[in-house]
């Protein structure tokens, strides 16, 4: 079994590299493309239309008597959870890279997202056959940018509109494809004179790289004698799976060249789930850490990963099984919620069909209906053999709309279904507004929260009215203040009294929310001093003046007076809560807004011109790179100045520029609201 994802930035051919994998493993019957909107795995109807993938669509098919579980996650910025929460659970993955525009700024984020999780990887150079492509550029573009040491495997038989097939490095042939077969008939032969020295060098480069850390092949080598076949690549494999080198191969998915010699490559280079280090889950009861191995007759313990809202079935629960068999018509233990849940169904999706199975052992990804409590990031199991896997960990949502129903009638049915999209998406995230009145979504750009009301408009069938994109701030504070809250009040002719005292400080940029309780038990009772806890930490939520959240405050429980007749959890609460708020006023509080890292790619005669647009927009340029073709252009830039940007730049270049932009931190606002 192999679990894997195809990760790459926005339109360097993930999809048609998948849609092709599914057409040779025998999946699907024809070719779908992702151009006329036919793919198989963009099965949204909003991912039709757009030409983008929205989702994570998961995939089973089976090639040389392995099953392979396929991930096809989405390349742009606004989606990066759907490619967090995947390569969480995959084993290893497939980043696809485009021949003419080499590493982009997404692929960087996707690839130091996979060194997180310490996942093997395989590039594939995709888009040989467009002008401007060039293998060998981006190779050396890997190595320098994404700090990969390359092993190059297959070459590319001319380029461009020359492009005709592969040399496999590894055998010394030459593959090429048959057209009239959708290129299902590969065709070997040997390497004809005019490319064997090109061969024969890149095959001594390939031999030199697996030598270092493989002494049968440096004994082999040392002597002249042939390295055989398969030692070649148990040593690629050994030393994918250590992360110490990236196997390259190349090809063009769109003109169905270099496809199967992949599917090849993930066979034979990447890790089964019993290859990859075992999990390590914390034990509830006791805090210590736990090994999980991949055991299909031990203790059953799995990752829900995703939750999709389905008309028909309710809730489908993707899961991850790290240990152990679920089956079917049984129950499991959901370890976070500490509540028991049924197993109706188990389904192998494929796509948005799927078939039902009996069971879902170790190291398979499958889903479960029948789950009514499960989250994203929550550990199912067995109650008698209770581990919680590491959660996973989501960006902050920086921009938010409000959204209003067209009718009252339509209010309870459109709160209904923005909570199954805060189920299905940790980045959204929605919340009435007191002052208002309104309902708030937040999301994590301009085209998430498109595709959201999209969906809540056309999917759902409510209507809705949208505002105009906002900025969603933070505020902080700026100095340390000890503050003492005396809390009284008669409630149904009962006395409640309280006093704290709190010490607020400002805590490093970055770092979070932080509570302390340094009073000792004898002066305040536990009961009481976890409601100063919960006093302090709604405070955070609820903000210091203008009502956004704190950010980056420490607190500590410094001093408490109790009186045993007349002290209340209720009066400790609230004091904790007035108590916060005051300190903070006191603390000179500050204004943060969100700063987004942009990164433009712009053609030569329009740079000057996209660069005083974005300093003017308050940019900060960090640097400017020259490409071939483009040039890419990194800068931050306030969140609240960058609204309207893809308009402005389409006309600047002539609809040639592209960018892409990502959160990168909160900084201090100058001059308030």
């Amino acid at each position: 079994m192999r679990n894997i994802g195809i990760i790459a930035h926005i339109d360097a051919g993930k999809t048609t590299t998948t849609e092709r994998i599914l057409f040779y493993t025998g999946k699907s019957h024809r070719i779908g493309e992702v151009d006329d909107g036919q793919a198989t795995m963009d099965w949204m109807e909003q991912e039709q239309n757009r030409g983008i993938t929205i989702t994570s669509a998961a995939t089973t098919c089976f090639w040389k008597d392995h099953q392979i579980n396929i991930i096809d996650t989405p390349g742009h910025v606004d989606f990066t959870a759907e490619v967090e929460r995947s390569l969480r659970v995959l084993d290893a993955a497939i980043g696809v890279f485009c021949a003419v525009g080499g590493v982009e700024p997404q692929s960087e984020t996707v690839w130091h997202q996979s060194d997180t999780y310490e996942i093997p990887r395989i590039a594939y150079i995709n888009k040989m056959d467009r002008i401007g492509a060039d293998f060998h550029a981006v190779r050396a573009e890997i190595e320098e940018k994404l700090g990969a040491r390359t092993a190059v495997i297959e070459l590319p038989i001319g380029s461009e509109s020359e492009f005709e097939g592969v040399i496999d490095l590894v055998r010394m042939e030459e593959i090429r494809w048959d057209a009239e077969s959708g290129g299902a008939i590969m065709e070997r032969s040997p390497i004809d004179g005019s490319r064997l020295d090109e061969a024969s060098a890149w095959r001594e480069k390939l031999l030199d790289t697996l030598s270092e850390r493989s002494d049968e092949i440096t004994a082999l080598y040392l002597d002249s004698k042939e390295i055989p076949e398969s030692l070649i690549n148990s040593a690629i494999r050994a030393q994918t799976l250590d992360r110490s080198i990236v196997p390259v191969l190349c090809g063009a998915s769109l003109k169905n060249i270099g496809v199967q010699p992949l599917l090849d490559a993930v066979v034979d280079y990447l890790p089964s789930p019993a290859e990859v280090p075992a999990i390590v889950g914390v034990d509830p009861k006791t805090d210590e850490r736990v090994s999980v191995p991949v055991d299909p007759e031990g203790s059953p313990i799995g990752l829900v990963f995703k939750i999709q809202a389905d008309r028909e079935a309710g809730s489908l629960t993707y899961v991850r099984m790290y240990s152990g068999t679920i089956k079917k018509n049984t129950a499991v233990f959901n370890i976070d919620k500490r509540k028991r849940e049924r197993v109706n169904r188990i389904l192998r999706m494929h796509s948005n069909r799927y078939e039902q199975l009996d069971s879902l052992s170790a190291g398979d990804i499958g889903v479960i209906i029948g789950f009514k409590q499960s989250q994203t990031g929550d550990t199912v199991g067995s109650e008698g053999h209770q581990v919680v896997l590491e959660p996973m960990h989501f960006p902050i949502p920086v921009i938010s709309v409000a959204i209003e129903p067209r009718t009252l009638s339509d209010r309870d049915k459109l709160k209904e279904v923005l909570e199954l999209l805060k189920l299905e998406d940790p980045t959204f995230s929605v919340k009435d507004d007191e002052e208002t009145g309104q309902l708030v979504i937040s999301g994590m750009g301009e085209l998430h929260l498109d595709v959201l009301v999209t969906r809540i408009t056309s999917d759902f069938k409510v209507a809705a009215q949208i505002g105009k994109p906002q900025v969603t701030y933070r505020e902080s504070i700026t100095k340390r203040v000890t503050h003492t809250e005396r809390y009284h009040r008669v409630l149904a002719g009962k006395e409640n009294t309280a006093e704290i005292a709190l010490s607020v400080f400002p805590r490093e940029r970055g770092s979070g929310n932080s509570f302390e309780n340094k009073v000792d038990r004898s002066v305040l009772p536990e009961p009481l001093a976890a409601a100063v806890e919960r006093g302090v930490k709604g405070g955070f939520s609820s903000g210091i003046v203008y009502g956004y959240p704190a950010f980056d405050v420490g607190v500590a429980l410094v001093d408490a007076v109790y009186n045993q007749t007349t002290s209340t959890e209720l009066a400790f609460e609230a004091a904790a809560s007035i108590g916060f708020d005051n300190a903070c006023r006191k603390a000179g509080p500050v204004l943060l807004e969100p700063v987004m890292h942009v990164d433009v790619m712009t053609p030569k005669e329009f740079i000057g011109e996209v660069i005083n647009h974005l300093t003017s927009r308050g940019g900060v340029i960090l640097s400017l790179e020259s490409r071939p073709t483009v040039e890419h252009l990194r800068a931050e830039t306030p969140l609240a100045q960058m609204f309207g940007y893809s308009t402005a730049l389409r006309s600047m270049t002539q609809g040639r520029g592209t960018f892409a932009m990502e959160f990168s931190h909160f900084k201090q606002k100058e001059g308030g609201l």
